[in-house]
């Protein structure tokens, strides 16, 4: 090859190397996977590539890719033990538990200061709930990477299961330090607030959460629950009304939105939702309550007599059933000697 063109070739193949990590610094994810596969197109053994596209596939979630990938790597170069942290990663989010644990505990072997084989190891312990070894596994991955936004939301996991709920907001506020955006350490908020009864800052930390994933289902949830419990049912209807299209099976979802409706004293639109309530927990005596509550205020006194008598049939001596029965036999006779 002649010198010249072989030094415009090494030169390109820098610029796009330069390119590539400036894309993955910023976390443009899309570009910076695009370049690194136009690296791996001029040389499909380039590891520095290789590993670099891992990490693109990691933060984009494409764990199948990234399987093949760090196979690739490990190929390319056995005794890489991110490439084999990377395949055990890809194996974990994959559910494939025992494969994952074996590429961990070799990658280790090779790299005992290795921070992202032992998050890999504290997220394993997770998922089969030994918490205790989480938590003792992640805190030796921040020990090697303090700035690891993933391993201070494992932690602040580890340590809500073990009830030390004020350490896991911590651990989730380091996490957040780091990575403002980061959907996990967000919702582990959110929920570690509810707990606390900082309402207000868990509709601040959701709303944030839903202006980067605008249908994320669990923090749509944990805004509902908060702005229930607060009773703000006009901003609560909103966020209902999504929740039901996204979870059509979900009855928290159908019971807040009733709520949502009951409270704005939209009565009628709500029978709906308590019908799609019943359906979803057919024999649940509050709300065949509810039901026989709110055809009373829509003046349907007979059918709300018929729907207590149900309720009763359940529970003979449910309190707000027996309060809606005898409202309603006494407004359908007030009701009946008014036509006369």
């Amino acid at each position: 090859m002649d010198s010249g063109v072989q030094t415009n070739t090494v030169d390109e193949t820098e610029r796009l190397r330069q390119q590539a990590r400036q894309q993955a610094q910023a976390k443009r994810w899309a570009e910076a996977r695009q370049t690194y596969t136009i690296l791996l197109q001029r040389d499909e053994e380039d590891e520095e590539a290789l590993l670099g596209l891992a990490h693109t596939l990691d933060m984009q979630g494409d764990y199948a890719e990234l399987l093949e990938t760090a196979r690739v790597a490990a190929r390319v170069n056995p005794g890489s033990a991110r490439a084999l942290a990377y395949k055990a990663r890809a194996l974990q989010k994959l559910e494939r538990l025992s494969e994952a644990t074996i590429a961990n505990d070799q990658a280790l072997l090779l790299d005992t200061k290795l921070a992202m084989a032992w998050f890999n190891r504290g997220g394993q312990q997770l998922l089969q709930e030994r918490f205790p070894e989480a938590l003792r596994y992640t805190e030796r991955a921040l020990e090697l990477d303090s700035n690891d936004a993933r391993a201070w939301a494992n932690k602040g996991l580890a340590l809500v299961q073990l009830n030390r709920q004020f350490e896991a907001l911590e651990a989730v506020n380091s996490s957040l330090a780091r990575d403002p955006d980061y959907m996990v350490a967000l919702t582990l908020k959110g929920e570690i607030l509810r707990r606390y009864g900082r309402l207000e800052e868990v509709a601040q930390t959701m709303r944030h959460a839903l202006d980067i994933t605008p249908n994320d289902v669990p923090s749509l949830n944990i805004l509902a629950h908060a702005l229930r419990t607060r009773s703000a049912y006009e901003e609560l209807l909103p966020v209902t009304t999504q929740l039901v299209q996204l979870t059509p099976d979900s009855l928290f979802a159908w019971d807040s939105h009733t709520c949502a409706l009951r409270g704005l004293g939209l009565f009628e639109e709500a029978t709906e939702a308590i019908e799609r309530v019943l359906e979803l927990d057919p024999t649940n005596v509050r709300y065949m309550m509810i039901k026989a509550d709110n055809l009373y205020r829509l003046q349907r006194y007979r059918e709300s007599v018929s729907a207590s008598e149900l309720a009763l049939q359940v529970d003979d001596e449910y309190p707000p059933a027996l309060r809606i029965h005898e409202k309603a036999i006494r407004a359908m006779y007030q009701q009946k000697r008014k036509r006369k």
